[in-house]
């Protein structure tokens, strides 16, 4: 009978309550202002590094890209024409389908930058390319990252 009663006593201490029950509305209210600080300050520049993240991954993928020019230019003793596009590193072209050994992407998702718009590839002349990403707002032109970035 006396072993039951200790038992029953921290119970009620626990089930009465009072000043060490739980947290004040006030200090929920203080906690939660602190955090909304923290974001409020943290939050943007942890959304310029995703931006410059985009940023690399774009220069990645178009050095992936010139890899596979290169070696369509091996096997093709040509680039893709501007009617060929990037799609003749998945693709079989039309002309000189004999030499092509591709594909020389793994996939056609390789052909879209991390904002979702096509890469850019224009035929500049005899053995020359551009490769553009346009960015964010994928316009020509822009700063940050809304700046174009072309392949070197």
């Amino acid at each position: 009978m006396l072993f039951r009663r200790r038992l029953r006593r921290p119970n009620r201490r626990l089930r009465r309550g009072g000043p060490e029950a739980g947290y004040s509305l006030m200090e929920i209210l203080i906690g939660l202002a602190i955090i909304a600080l923290l974001i409020g300050v943290a939050g943007p520049r942890v959304f310029s590094l995703f931006e410059r993240g985009k940023q690399k991954v774009a220069t990645i993928q178009m050095e992936q890209l010139q890899a596979g020019l290169d070696l369509f230019r091996l096997d093709m003793r040509r680039y893709p024409t501007g009617e060929e596009g990037l799609h003749a590193l998945i693709e079989r072209p039309v002309s000189g389908a004999e030499r092509w050994s591709g594909p020389y992407l793994d996939k056609a998702s390789g052909l879209i930058d991390p904002w979702g718009t096509p890469y850019r590839y224009d035929v500049a002349g005899a053995g020359a390319y551009d490769l553009i990403s346009y960015g964010a707002d994928g316009a020509p032109g822009g700063d940050g990252e809304n700046a174009d970035i072309k392949a070197e």
